[in-house]
């Protein structure tokens, strides 16, 4: 297939498809999917081998949010009945990031529910990231904290966080239709502080919220332009009492497409599989291990994820190993222009009709342990 073989020779030499090419790998059909997979595994092996990164999040503060994305179950208005809490200590954070790096997690993903921090907020944040750095050898720990302000991303990296992470989610030309209350240039602009400072940036996108594949292309050529070290792939869990809970617009095939899309627009970073893969792309989620080479292990913010056990099991099964804390996960291009060790502290064919509401409820498991429970975590 000539698409792909093009597709494949860009994306050994880093060079960018085109719109028409990125488009047409989103409109490929059911039959020539596993080519498309196959063609993306040879740009994902190039640059990361059959390494895959475990990434671990722990909420720190969950729901009761001010902003609309209509998408989070932790939104204003939200009624989808998940945890609810303030700040966990630091100490309590420490001890849930523990449970994920004893499952191989080698990043710890810190996020809190909100508009952004304020600066009592990053003070508070910035004990949690000492604490997990103290007690935990090697751990990367990145910062999802919201929309930043004026001299906070210095702050959060003299406090030694390695990454922070706010994704773009959609398109620019969509954005409002997901969220009022702030606009797309706002994450554009807390990424580039982000990466002013020091930190490796994290931003990715959510795929299944009724966007067009224009709008999909739109998104990843939007972050390919703002070249941050790790995209994550999340797919929507439409909880029940959001505004997108009726949007069951994924197959697994369609889901596998979009990786595949996404790793031949951004060959050489770290495509990291996130939120609803356990949902869209089931029994298939192994085969994402040829496009991505990171995932989260357990938990999500607000939903359970598959067991840690079985992650692991999978990953092995699959070929794939687990990238260990002594191995750089970007390829050497990258991190000798990338962020420096952190100071000391001081559309496609036919969709199938969606399914209805009764047989899909039952894939969302609302996340009902770990941080802020009295339940050990599903690590």
């Amino acid at each position: 297939m000539d698409l792909l073989n093009t597709l494949v020779d860009k994306g050994l030499r880093r060079e960018l498809p085109t719109r028409e090419e990125a488009l047409a790998v989103l409109a490929t059909s059911d039959d020539e999917l596993l080519d498309v997979v196959a063609a993306a595994g040879k740009v994902r092996r190039q640059w990361f081998g059959r390494r895959v990164k475990l990434n671990y999040l722990v909420n720190l503060k969950s729901g009761l949010c001010p902003e609309d994305c209509s998408y989070c179950s932790q939104r204003l208005g939200s009624k989808a009945e998940i945890l609810k809490y303030t700040w966990l200590k630091p100490d309590d954070a420490s001890k849930a990031a523990a449970a994920g790096v004893a499952g191989g997690a080698k990043r710890v993903c810190l996020v809190a529910s909100g508009r952004g921090p304020t600066d009592k907020d990053v003070d508070r944040v910035s004990e949690t990231i000492s604490a997990i750095k103290e007690q935990n050898e090697g751990v990367e720990v990145c910062a999802c904290l919201g929309l930043l302000s004026d001299g906070q991303a210095d702050r959060l990296r003299a406090a030694g966080a390695d990454a922070y992470n706010h994704n773009l989610n959609t398109s620019e030309a969509t954005y409002g239709d997901i969220c009022t209350t702030h606009d797309f240039s706002d994450r554009v602009s807390t990424v580039q502080q982000a990466q002013a400072a020091g930190m490796s940036a994290c931003s990715g996108l959510i795929a299944g919220m009724g966007e067009s594949d224009a709008d999909l292309v739109d998104v990843v050529f939007a972050l390919r332009e703002l070249d941050p070290d790790s995209v994550p792939v999340n797919f929507l869990i439409p909880f029940e009492g959001t505004p997108l809970a009726k949007e069951w617009n994924l197959t697994p095939q369609r889901a596998l497409r979009i990786l595949a899309m996404v790793r031949f627009v951004c060959p050489d970073v770290e495509v990291r599989l996130a939120g609803g893969r356990e949902v869209h792309l089931r029994s298939l989620q192994p085969l994402a291990l040829h496009l991505v080479n990171s995932i989260f292990l357990g938990d999500y913010l607000t939903s359970e994820g598959q067991a840690g056990k079985e992650d692991l099991a999978m990953i092995a099964d699959a070929g794939f190993e687990v990238e260990g804390t002594d191995t750089t996960t970007l390829p050497e291009h990258r991190t000798d222009a990338s962020v420096q060790p952190a100071p000391e502290p001081a559309a496609d064919a036919a969709v199938p009709a969606p399914p209805s509401e009764e047989t899909r409820r039952d894939l969302v498991s609302v996340r009902r342990r770990g941080a802020g429970t009295e339940l050990p975590p599903n690590a």
